[in-house]
Parts: structure tokens; sequence; C-alpha cells
């Protein structure tokens, strides 16, 4: 069977898994449903096969690396040799935290001062409108799936009037497409990785932003669908003006801080995550010497169990699914850092049989579909509507297995289209 052919069965068979897991299947609406997937396959058309789309993405890439590159000036004009990449001047070796979080700051910077000078929000409010125009989603949820396109959990903030009377299922559709998608302040992160191996990541990666979003609202709305009449169904709701720096040099400021510690906070999960999978690990080692296995058991070896026959629907060759389905399973414990990290070392060491598999795995791994996200979703939704903490968090978990199935749907669009092209 063609590999393209088992990413459409793939695509189907994860559509199945989320009607199986649905709370109320009677009050799934399949006019959304069917939308969302004609978005997402008319996007991976318009990505893969519009004639000219080669050079839409090459333009976006471009842009993308030119920001990137921008970058690097204060990096190195603050941190000299610390910052210098390998195969530079005067360089030391590879530095995550000095070479890559940095990023962050410069991207979360730009983003704040693109939104104080109303670059952006045209854009945000246009894709706010077809989401709901296609979707069916009240404004308030179109707004806010909009806005996870450009950034992170500060997209609550664009909807906060409204989070105190939103229905269950809006809820759970905020926390979905929260987890199953990318903010532009941390995509500079994985472009920094991959870009070596894979020039054109960026304007995939920027196409992987806009189609999580409908795969994302596929899921949820199959998972809990809507049964109450939300406030905004008929319109998106406006800016809120107190949303808005007083200056542009403020908006930039507040954006590097507010970098500064999502950097800070990514660097921290790092050192717990990677720390604690370690410590499990070695737990671990009791029931391997006990079972006299060949090899110990690891958290990610069990977790790559599970993910084993999700990442053979995504398309790629067999031969690559076990790095595929480790890879899936290190993002849901260490992170999509480490793993779009691992994903561009086994590239560069030609560990892939075919380069599609390099492209599957980047829209599959785009997203913030891990345990620590669970948290920061739901802890940053409590803070804003303490009355329903509790309502919130009991939809965490789902939401992760939502967003899971989201972005593997995206990976499987993306199998069903691409033939590898851009990957040395």
């Amino acid at each position: 069977m063609p590999l393209a052919v088992v990413s459409a069965v793939g695509f189907f068979v994860l559509l199945g898994v989320a009607w199986l897991g649905s709370e109320n299947r009677r009050a799934i609406s399949w006019r959304a449903v069917v939308c969302g997937l004609g978005l997402q396959l008319l996007i991976g058309l318009l990505v893969f096969r519009l004639p000219g789309a080669r050079q839409l993405f090459v333009g976006l890439n471009s842009a993308v690396l030119a920001l990137l590159d921008s970058s690097q000036r204060g990096t190195k004009f603050l941190l000299g040799p610390l910052a210098a990449e390998p195969g530079e001047s005067g360089s030391i070796g590879f530095i995550l935290a000095f070479q890559v979080l940095p990023v962050v700051i410069y991207f979360s910077a730009l983003t704040a001062a693109l939104y104080h000078l109303h670059v952006l929000q045209p854009l945000v409010r246009g894709f706010a409108r077809i989401f709901r125009r296609t979707l069916g989603l009240s404004g308030a949820e179109a707004l806010y799936g909009a806005s996870q396109i450009f950034v992170g959990i500060e997209s609550a903030l664009t909807v906060r009037p409204y989070l105190e009377r939103m229905t269950k299922s809006e809820f759970f559709m905020l926390l979905t497409t929260g987890m199953c998608n990318v903010a532009s302040s941390t995509l500079g992160l994985y472009v920094a990785f991959l870009k070596g191996i894979f020039p054109l990541i960026a304007g995939h990666l920027l196409s992987a932003s806009v189609l999580s979003i409908p795969a994302g609202v596929v899921i949820a709305k199959m998972v809990v669908p809507e049964t109450q009449r939300p406030e905004t169904l008929a319109h998106v709701p406006p800016d809120d003006p107190a949303l808005r720096a007083s200056n542009l040099m403020a908006a930039i400021v507040a954006g590097a801080g507010d970098g500064l510690k999502l950097a800070a906070g990514i660097g921290a999960l790092l050192i717990a995550m990677l720390g604690l999978v370690a410590l499990l690990d070695r737990v671990l080692l009791l029931p391997s010497a006990w079972l006299s296995l060949s090899q110990p058991l690891t958290l990610t070896t069990m977790l790559s169990w599970v993910f084993y026959p999700l990442s053979a629907l995504l398309g790629i060759p067999l031969a690559d699914v076990p790095s595929a389905a480790r890879l899936l399973g290190e993002r849901v414990i260490l992170t999509e850092v480490v793993a779009y990290q691992d994903l561009a070392r086994l590239a560069s060491e030609g560990a892939f049989v075919e380069p599609r598999t390099v492209v599957i795995l980047s829209y599959a791994l785009c997203g913030f579909a891990h345990i620590a996200s669970v948290a920061i979703f739901v802890g940053g939704l409590a803070a804003l509507i303490p009355a329903r903490r509790d309502e919130v968090a009991g939809l965490g978990l789902r939401a992760l297995l939502a967003a899971t199935l989201a972005t593997l749907m995206t990976g499987c669009v993306a199998g069903m289209f691409t033939t590898g092209e851009g990957v040395l």
C-alpha cells in the first residue's frame, strides 16, 4: 500500500479514536467535523501541491531565517563566544541555554511590538472569522484559536471577559487547541534545531501552526461536543484595549520580559523533567534486572510502545517507525524541545530511510502536547477564573490526549501530500 494512502487511512482512524472517546456521540456537530477535515485537507493541498507554493514557502522561510539571524546580534554582543554556533569562529560547542533559548526572548519582544503596531490583529481577526464561519465555533473560541497561531497561553487574555461564562465544550476546545499548537515565541527555537537539515522548516512550522487549529477543533468537538449555547456564538469579540501597551517601547520591554520568563521556564522545565525521568529510569533498572532483559526498561521506551501503532498510521516507512515512536513518546514527557533536538540529530546522522519522515515528524511534533503543558494551560486558565478552577482542571488530561491526536492528524495530512522535498 502506498505510504500516502496509509497516511489517509491514519487520518480517519484518528478521527475514529476521537469518536470512541466522545462523552456524547449524539451531540457531535458533524458539520463542524466535516468542515474541519475539509479545511485541513485544503491547507495541506495548498501547502504541498499548489503551483507556486514552494516560492511562497521560500519567501516565508527566508523571512523567518532573517529574523532568526537578527536575533544573534544581541545574543553575541551579550554572551560572546558562548553564543557562537558549532563551526563558527571561537565556538566552544553547542550550548542550548546560550545559543537557542535567547531566541525565545527576541521572538517574544518582536511579537509584542507587532501587536502594539496592529500588524498582527488583522491577521488574527481574519483567521478568527474563517474559523467561526467554517467550523461553527463561538466567536471567543475562534478568536482564541486564531491568536494561538501567533502567541501561546497569553491567548486566553484576548477572551478574558468571556471566560467566566464559557461552556464546558468551549473550555475543552481552548485547552486542546492550546496544547496542539506552538507559539511564535518558541517557533524560532525549533527552526534553530532543524534549519541545517531541513532548510524550509520555518515555512512548514508556520503551516503546521495554522493546520493544527482545525485539527484541534475537530478532535475537541468530537470528544466534548457542545450541548449549550455559547454567549459569543453570533460574533467575534472586539479587541480589548486594556491588552495594548501604552507605547512601542513599553510593548518591547514587556515582550522581552515575558520572553525571559518563558526562556527561564523552558530551561527550568528541561532541568526538572530530564532529571525526574532519569530518576524513574533508574527505578526501572530493578524490574529490568529481575526480568533479565537485554536492554533496560526506560520511561521513553515504554511510551514508544504506546506510540508504535500511532506512528505507523502517519504513513512513514516501517523502518522509521521505531524512531518516530520514540520521538513522540519523548514529546509527552520531555517536551517538544527535546524531541525536535533529537529529530535533528537523527536526521543529520541519516537514521531515516526516507526524507518525508522528517517532514511528517516536523508536523506531528509541532505542539505543546506534553505533561508539563497541562499544568501550564490549566494553571493559566484557573488563575483567570478561580471560581471554575476544578472544572478546568478536570479537563486537563483529556485535553492532552485530544491534543496528541490532533498533532498526529496534522502529521497524517503532511504524509498525504509531501514527497520529502526540501530535506537535505
